[in-house]
């Protein structure tokens, strides 16, 4: 399988190396910091209602101090949609003084 030389096709290619099938769903979680606390809230709280989203994770970084959301959306792992959706969910982050961190997949073993 073929990936396009980026931080994305990247990822994927060593995924698909563990030999995980990006051919089927799977659950990708995306990452989107935050310097406050209740900037985290007000995205988590915006971001699930959103179709595309089916649930949202606070955590605090506690060597940083920030504040992750972690996005999860069940989807196939194509390299457009991945870019895609990272923008989308990004966009609604920075007006919510967010950005993003990156994308990790979830194994539908143990998702």
């Amino acid at each position: 399988m073929q990936f396009p030389d980026d931080d994305n096709g990247q990822l994927l290619a060593e995924i698909a190396a563990e030999g995980i099938d990006l051919n089927k769903m799977h659950q990708v979680d995306f990452y989107i910091l935050f310097e406050q606390q209740t900037d985290a809230e007000k995205f988590a709280k915006e971001i699930v209602t959103d179709a595309l989203v089916q649930n949202a994770k606070i955590e605090k970084c506690t060597e940083t101090g920030v504040w992750e959301v972690i996005a999860q959306v069940q989807m196939v792992p194509e390299h457009t949609l991945l870019g895609q959706a990272e923008q989308y969910i990004e966009s609604i982050a920075n007006s919510s003084n967010g950005y993003g961190d990156g994308w990790g997949l979830m194994d539908s073993e143990e998702a």
